[in-house]
């Protein structure tokens, strides 16, 4: 801790604490001194934060400053316990822990020296943070257009910043569905079916993959404009002719129907000759749909009506209609006689289409009716087969007690051999498995107690490494703990200013460093030495149990027959129960030590507390505030 407080006493002096020379750790603060360096870091952190640098001599704004200076450092952001007791009677740890806080929340100073000498991983280190910033600062580009540096391998293939994957925008016409969310918009039966049934789904329509997304984009942004356009159409023209917005489309609308008409009636008058009938026809017959499907409701009618308003046209309508009723264009009544056929056709071919469905649904449940009676057939049959069997099994048993009946006593005789000849093999066999069984089970039993005895072993190293991996969370914290406060200290010598000398702080840093892999490598040391003393402890330990055990068993034998094998089994018995005496009051001496070593180092750290001297002070301070309180009582009084 001696290196942290040096650092922390030069910081203070950089920011203008007046600290002696003489001070050189944090226990020899005063409590002056912490004020004063607490204010002066909060002012210098925040400019808005207003605290006094000294303390007063009335204890109670003692007290209240103290208390400004705790809130301070918690609406910065301190997450330890600190109140006006930080301060007024000051623990070393407790502030410690406060002016590292603070000297870590003061502004960093970004100035470098010209003269600084760099290493090469500084020069490294600095080369990326500015590769990194320029990086930041420029303008981000697709990476098909980044030709500089490493972005390019060759022409068609990409190496860097995922890249290998590019492809070309190309677009494709994609068809939606119009008009199917609209409730009040009628969209006829054929084109419902041909959405749901043969119309693909939007990423199926394109043949490849990487043109979903441009043809999907394209498709918006088109959809996007027409519906801008219509907007900025409308806020221009449409305004202006005081109609409202479905008028005006529904006007647009005819206009635009009007303008196809006149171009193909001046179709039909340019088409003239031989080939032109043809021509003639298929334009009449593209007008009169076109006049019937798209046009108003007025239009709408048979193509009768529509010949007959040709008739009554004007001069150029007349010729329009000459044009196309001249040259072969179908009359009415021919039209009515063709469709008159053609409903007769669909609805006898309706009719044979119901029959054969009839059929086809009565040749189905003749199918299933078959299968079922199939199914049971096969069940009964395989029933059958088993009984079958049985049946067939019985009849040689019997057929076999038949033939032996004619010459019965021979064959019962013969039979009761067997029997005998069984019983005399079963009886064999039975005094084989007992001279085969004892050494078993003696066998069986000896393994019982070596495995009884392994548990036995087995628990104890259990428990032993149990103690060892307790052991090594320990000193794993303790050395996490370490390696904490070395990156501490490392951030804090980074952010120090760089106008003073480094050196000396850089070689107190590689002491440090030198002390902490010097301390590890004492406690690996130490683990191992445990580890193996563990492991002897447990060795002579297992020796001594196998050792009594075997004596044990010896001596036990002996001594049902001869009495001093008796006493030398009692004397044994004793030896042993005084030998595990022993090593429990060893284990309990030891466990006593360690409890004493814990009391002496909480000794240690409450008397850097400095309770004692607080509790002087406290009292001290108590007396101070009962006579301040007896002055203003009295002023009170005299007023």
């Amino acid at each position: 801790m001696d290196e942290v407080d040096n650092i922390i006493i030069h910081t203070f002096r950089q920011i203008g604490c007046d600290i002696s020379s003489e001070i050189q750790s944090l226990q020899q603060f005063s409590t002056e001194l912490t004020v004063e360096a607490v204010a002066r870091c909060l002012r210098i952190i925040d400019d808005k934060i207003t605290v006094s640098k000294s303390l007063p001599p009335g204890m109670s704004a003692r007290f209240r400053v103290g208390t400004d200076l705790a809130n301070a450092c918690m609406s910065l952001g301190y997450k330890g316990e600190i109140g006006y007791q930080t301060f007024l009677y000051a623990n070393e740890a407790d502030i410690r822990k406060v002016l590292m806080f603070l000297i870590e929340k003061l502004p960093k100073d970004t100035s470098t020296t010209a003269d600084e000498p760099l290493g090469k991983s500084a020069l490294l280190n600095r080369a990326i943070s500015q590769a990194i910033m320029a990086q930041l600062q420029s303008p981000w580009l697709p990476p098909h257009c980044k030709r500089r540096g490493y972005r390019w391998k060759n022409a068609t293939s990409w190496t860097k910043e995922g890249c290998r994957g590019m492809h070309g925008f190309h677009s494709i016409h994609i068809s939606i569905p119009q008009g199917m969310g609209d409730v009040t918009r009628k969209v006829p039966k054929d084109v419902k079916n041909y959405y749901a049934s043969h119309l693909p789904v939007v990423s199926k329509q394109p043949g490849r993959k990487e043109n979903l997304a441009a043809s999907l984009m394209e498709a918006n942004a088109v959809q996007l404009t027409a519906a801008l356009e219509l907007e900025t159409e409308w806020n221009t023209a449409g305004l202006q002719s005081r109609l409202s917005q479905q008028e005006y489309q529904a006007r647009k609308k005819e206009r635009l129907k009007k303008k196809i008409a006149e171009h193909l009636r001046q179709g039909l008058s340019k088409a003239e000759g031989p080939s032109g009938t043809s021509q003639a026809a298929d334009l009449m017959q593209v007008l009169n749909e076109f006049n019937e499907k798209g046009g108003s409701k007025q239009n709408k009618g048979s193509r009768f009506t529509h010949a007959e308003k040709l008739q009554f046209a004007q001069p150029e309508d007349q010729t329009v209609s000459q044009i196309g009723i001249g040259e072969g264009v179908p009359t009415a009544d021919s039209e009515e006689e063709l469709k008159r056929k053609k409903e007769e056709e669909a609805e006898v071919l309706r009719n044979k289409l119901t029959e054969i469905t009839g059929k086809i649904e009565e040749l189905d449940m003749d199918m299933k009716k078959f299968t079922a009676g199939m199914q049971q057939m096969e069940e009964q049959v395989s029933v059958h087969e088993h009984k079958n069997t049985e049946k067939v099994d019985a009849v040689r048993v019997k057929k076999r007690t038949l033939d032996l009946l004619p010459d019965a006593e021979n064959n019962i005789a013969k039979l009761q051999g067997v029997v005998d000849a069984s019983a005399s093999r079963l009886v064999n066999l039975g005094n084989q498995w007992e001279k085969h069984r004892a050494p078993l089970i003696d066998e069986f039993r000896q393994l019982k107690e070596l495995n009884t005895n392994r548990v036995s072993e087995s628990q104890k190293k259990l428990e032993d490494i149990k103690s060892l991996r307790e052991k090594m969370k320990e000193l794993a914290e303790e050395t996490r703990g370490k390696e904490d406060m070395l990156k501490q200290l490392a951030g804090e010598y980074e952010r120090m200013a760089k106008d003073v000398n480094r050196s000396a702080y850089t070689r107190r840093i590689l002491e440090i460093v030198s002390n902490i892999k010097r301390q590890k490598q004492d406690i690996d040391k130490i683990l191992l030495d445990t580890k193996t003393l563990q492991k002897e402890i447990n060795q002579y330990q297992g020796k001594l149990d196998r050792t009594f055990a075997a004596t044990d068993e010896l001596i036990f034998r002996d001594a049902k027959k001869d009495e001093a094998v008796r006493k030398a089994y009692k004397y044994l018995a004793a030896l042993h129960e005084s030998c595990g005496l022993l090593i429990k009051t060893v284990e309990e001496t030891g466990s006593v030590a360690r409890e004493i070593r814990d009391l002496e180092d909480q000794i240690d750290s409450e008397s850097k507390n400095k309770t004692i001297a607080n509790l002087e002070k406290i009292s001290e301070d108590y007396v101070q505030m009962k006579k301040e309180n007896q002055q203003l009582v009295a002023q009170l009084k005299g007023k």
